[in-house]
């Protein structure tokens, strides 16, 4: 094995604890007895765990490096999911999943970090590549979570079982194959002048902008694709049910191909291409009411994501000196897509119908097109190549 092939295990290792919970989420709400709206409130609270440390993730791999991070917010991942398992009430749970979201998002940024640092010793955008490790992790952990179910095993035991797995297998990655990816403090003015807060970073701002367009378009896909098919388009839950598994496929599959792709046409073409695909797919998928166009449709709307969220990692890795605080706060403008995009759609859905409301995701797709050149590489300098960081 090698640092670049770690990174990837280690984002399977993070999709899988992050999946696990999503599987028994009916499990969850029959054993608190929790009315929807709490039920959405618990939800919510993974998520706000998750962007509320972000920042703080950014910093202290800058100070400390991101295998320290990464091993400490694994290993406080685990107990909090068994936590999570045997709170007695919808707020205790709330609590938990919210420390949980914290853990869990702080690991995203720091394995990013590293990634980003592989990615730019070794001259390459094997960032796609990481993020496929994360689908398929995720995949593995609901695949679990159907057998759990099925055999109606407690919940306490399932989590116990997928935060020992998950814990064990980074921590290990982490200690055996991460390097040290601190790097100095960039200052382009003067010993004296602080440089400008990434808040007044334009390109980093931008960069946000689109994994925020990308993640409201993956999210909106996984919230309510299935149901639009079966509600709007009349299909079968089942056929719904395919409809969405295309999305993540085709997700999947591109980022496979994304390090080869990039390499031949360059991060700024490809994502260009990918926004202009993305909002093909969503106006065939909202207009076109035959199956077959459908599934195109899907396909196109999952190829023209997929890359966009690695892309951007790569591209806020590449600031000078500021790696970690770089990706952290895209991270955080990215992860506020899976928060605001459901409810924004539900509400407009509520007024307009559904059809309707899916039409705000297709602005993000042409902005991700139009705002694609801030992707592009950066020359900065690199450490010398160590012998562990070499791709097999």
């Amino acid at each position: 094995m090698s640092t670049s092939i770690a990174v990837g295990v280690t984002l399977a290792l993070n999709g899988f604890a992050s999946s696990t919970w999503i599987s028994r989420i009916p499990a969850t709400r029959d054993r608190l007895v929790a009315e929807p709206a709490t039920l959405g409130l618990m939800l919510l609270m993974t998520g706000i765990g998750a962007i509320s440390f972000m920042p703080l993730a950014g910093r202290l791999a800058t100070k400390y490096g991101s295998r320290p991070v990464l091993i400490g917010s694994t290993l406080l991942a685990a107990p909090l999911m068994i936590l999570a398992a045997v709170t007695p009430t919808p707020v205790t749970t709330g609590m938990a999943m919210f420390a949980l979201g914290a853990c869990l998002g702080a690991a995203d940024v720091v394995i990013n970090v590293q990634g980003s640092f592989i990615d730019r010793v070794l001259d390459r955008d094997y960032m796609p590549r990481y993020h496929v490790g994360w689908s398929l992790g995720a995949i593995t952990g609901a695949t679990l979570g159907a057998i759990a179910s099925r055999f109606e095993w407690p919940l306490w035991q399932h989590f116990a079982l997928a935060g020992v797995i998950a814990a064990a297998g980074t921590t290990y990655c982490a200690v055996k194959w991460y390097v040290d990816d601190r790097e100095p403090v960039h200052d382009s003015t003067s010993e004296t002048e602080k440089p400008k807060t990434l808040l007044r970073d334009r390109r980093i701002l931008i960069i946000g902008i689109i994994v925020l367009a990308a993640v409201f378009l993956e999210g909106s896909a996984g919230d309510w694709l299935a149901l639009f098919l079966h509600d709007v388009r009349g299909t079968t839950q089942s056929f719904a049910a395919i409809g969405y598994a295309t999305f993540a496929l085709a997700m999947t599959l591109v980022r496979a191909a994304g390090t080869p792709v990039i390499a031949r046409w360059g991060r700024v073409r490809v994502i260009r291409v990918a926004g202009f695909l993305a909002f093909i797919g969503v106006v065939l998928v909202l207009t076109v009411p035959v199956t077959a166009a459908a599934l195109i449709g899907i396909l196109l709307w999952g190829i023209g994501t997929g890359l966009v969220y690695p892309a951007g990692m790569s591209a806020a890795g590449e600031t000078p000196g500021r790696s970690a605080q770089a990706i952290a706060l895209v991270s955080l403008i990215g992860y506020s897509g899976f928060l605001i995009g459901p409810p924004i759609i539900g509400l407009i859905a509520q007024h307009t119908g559904l059809q309707s409301a899916l039409w705000v995701v297709a602005p993000g797709a042409i902005a991700i097109a139009v705002l694609a050149p801030v992707v592009a590489h950066l020359v900065t300098t690199a450490h010398e190549p160590l012998p562990e960081t070499k791709p097999n």
